[in-house]
């Protein structure tokens, strides 16, 4: 049985995505691969000493305590967690339970070949402000379904022309949901709402972080 360096474990709103607005429970993983110059939690990313472990049993039988359908698996980057596969096989068994899978784009989503409708990727596409364009893996895009989804965090306008020339490329349009979130503090709705006006971008939606709304960037297990 393997076992899973999880930061934190908490049920609130889901903050973003498809099912923003919707209870959810939350499993944060430790560790990244990544550096993004705007991450907000990087405090999940090397900070072992203020974790445990889990086992899959162990995350299993916590979500099914809460009453909770929709699991977010988030971090940190949950895909680089050895043993990640027998857990989303695990919790892919009750029929009950909606798993969406936070990545950072960088990792093969090839591997997780899917028969299901109970497993969505919320995958982000690292634009250059990010500093991290280049770890990005094309080829993913090609693994995506309906009912996943590719996220786009921007901070400047050259950002979201970036984010743009991908949709078109690889006609992200019509292989999944698309948001467009901006950098909290740095990037303004309104500039980003005029940009998707100006570029008549029917098939995207602007996502606010809902959860720093309500409880502020800061807060930690909300």
């Amino acid at each position: 049985m393997a076992e899973y360096n999880v930061a934190e474990t908490f049920m609130s709103i889901n903050g973003e995505g498809v099912y923003a607005g919707q209870l959810a429970v939350f499993i944060r993983f430790y560790g990244c691969n990544l550096s993004c110059s705007y991450c907000d939690t990087a405090w999940a990313k090397d900070a072992l000493g203020h974790g445990r472990t889990m086992s899959e049993l162990n995350i299993y039988e916590y979500i099914k305590e809460t009453g909770i359908k929709n699991v977010t698996l988030t971090g940190g980057e949950p895909l680089i967690q050895d043993g990640i596969g027998d857990l989303l096989s695990l919790l892919l068994l009750d029929e009950e339970l909606r798993v969406e899978v936070e990545t950072n784009g960088s990792v093969d989503l090839s591997d997780y070949q899917r028969e299901t409708d109970a497993l969505s990727f919320t995958m982000d596409y690292k634009l250059p402000g990010s500093g991290m364009e280049t770890a990005m893996l094309l080829s993913n895009f090609h693994c995506l379904k309906q009912k996943d989804t590719v996220k786009f965090v921007a901070g400047s306008r050259m950002d979201l022309e970036r984010a743009v020339k991908i949709i078109d490329s690889y006609k992200l349009s019509d292989r999944c949901h698309i948001y467009f979130s901006t950098v909290f503090g740095k990037l303004s709705l309104t500039d980003t709402v005029d940009f998707m006006k100006q570029n008549r971008l029917n098939d995207v939606t602007l996502q606010l972080q809902m959860h720093k709304i309500i409880w502020g960037p800061d807060a930690v297990g909300v």
